[in-house]
């Protein structure tokens, strides 16, 4: 929520006159999410066992949904922050004994596992190109990751849960073929080092007046970290439908 207040702070730096020049966007998407592939260890050291967590509960799919609130601070600059929600709670049975965050699950038994990856970002936008039909923006992104494995057994539970701050790079594109049809990518994402992210959409849109604009696509969500305390790989695939609001 750090990132909420950190934008509360620059709206009210600005005078008054700036903000009644601006614009504002706020956009809702929705959508089923499946585990295209979903692999941990904890700790990942060689004492825990590597296993898979869509293996265990299945695929899915889980609800999931997101809110995107924009600045169009000018013609070229705006500010966008975003907060996605993501908690995906299965049972399933283990085939064999997993060792998991300092507890033992019996193979055979009924187990109950939790995967929590919620998104906070706030992202600085430039558009870099604008056209009548194509436009593309490029940017930064901070990114609040709070995230969380846990599985359960009847008394037995462990878990390990993990909050950082990263940053992405961010690109976006537009593309109006005739109108009121638009076709948008917009991703965020970050190589290299113990670990990656991306988050990228495509979507297809219609305008249905000035202010209002339907939206249905697919978003992958990928990456993890291969650290000493934990080795945590996931791919999610999202079918999302969205409305965007301008004012």
């Amino acid at each position: 929520m750090r990132f909420i207040a950190l934008l509360a702070v620059a709206l009210l730096a600005f005078p008054g006159a700036v903000l009644a020049q601006s614009t504002f966007t706020i956009e809702l998407e929705g959508g089923p999410a499946w585990q295209g592939s979903n692999t941990a260890e904890v700790p990942n050291d060689g004492t825990a066992t590597r296993f898979s967590l869509s293996g265990l509960v299945g695929s899915g799919p889980a609800p999931a949904g997101r809110i995107y609130t924009t600045w169009h601070i000018s013609d070229r600059h705006s500010t966008r922050l975003l907060v996605a929600p993501l908690t995906l709670t299965e049972s399933g049975i283990p085939s064999d004994d997993i060792a998991f965050a300092g507890e033992t699950y019996g193979a055979n038994e009924s187990t109950q596992a939790t995967y929590r990856f919620n998104s906070y970002r706030l992202t600085y936008r430039y558009q870099l190109l604008e056209g009548s039909q194509t436009n593309v923006w490029v940017g930064l992104t901070g990114k609040i990751r709070d995230a969380k494995i846990e599985l359960e057994q009847g008394d037995t539970t462990s878990f390990d849960d993990d909050l950082g701050v990263l940053p992405l790079a961010h690109i976006g594109a537009e593309w109006r073929p005739v109108a009121p049809w638009s076709i948008r990518l917009d991703a965020d994402a970050l190589a290299g080092g113990p670990g990656r992210a991306i988050d990228a959409a495509l979507t297809f849109g219609y305008d249905l007046n000035e202010r209002w604009t339907v939206s249905a696509g697919y978003r992958i969500l990928e990456g993890g970290a291969d650290v000493e305390q934990v080795y945590n790989f996931a791919t999610l695939h999202y079918a999302i439908a969205g409305l965007r609001w301008r004012f």
